[in-house]
């Protein structure tokens, strides 16, 4: 019986333009959202590098391309992001701006549903101050 190719999260999700729409809806419900500001005040006033980075992250984080790691090396996600004060509130920001992303990119459900569970513990390690 010949191998199957396992399909990461990247291909199940759509690829890399699927991985740019959400990062894109993500950055404008931050940039536009008023409950986003808090995690807003954490990102430069343009967010072209911020978009970038986001998407090259999860491109590899996903199991596509280490776009990422190629350009800035590994990503030490706690300790790039210790400059800024992370508690509770600013880690559910988070999450609720990915959440409504993922609804208006319409992400398959069994994925949100995996999505969700992960990044919320990343999103939760990310915590670096107490609430």
């Amino acid at each position: 019986m010949p191998d199957e190719e396992l399909l990461r999260p990247y291909d199940l999700m759509g690829g890399a333009d699927k991985v740019r729409e959400l990062v894109d809806r993500f950055y404008d419900h931050m940039d536009t959202a008023p409950e986003y500001t808090k995690i807003r005040r954490m990102h430069p006033p343009e967010l072209a590098s911020s978009r970038d980075k986001l998407f090259m992250f999860l491109s590899g984080w996903l199991g596509g391309p280490q776009l990422y790691i190629e350009r800035y090396g590994h990503p030490r996600l706690r300790a790039r992001h210790l400059p800024f004060a992370i508690d509770s509130e600013a880690r559910d920001q988070w999450l609720a701006c990915m959440d409504a992303a993922m609804a208006q990119t319409q992400v398959d459900p069994a994925m949100v549903a995996l999505l969700q569970r992960q990044f919320a513990k990343v999103a939760d390690f990310m915590r670096n101050v107490p609430d």
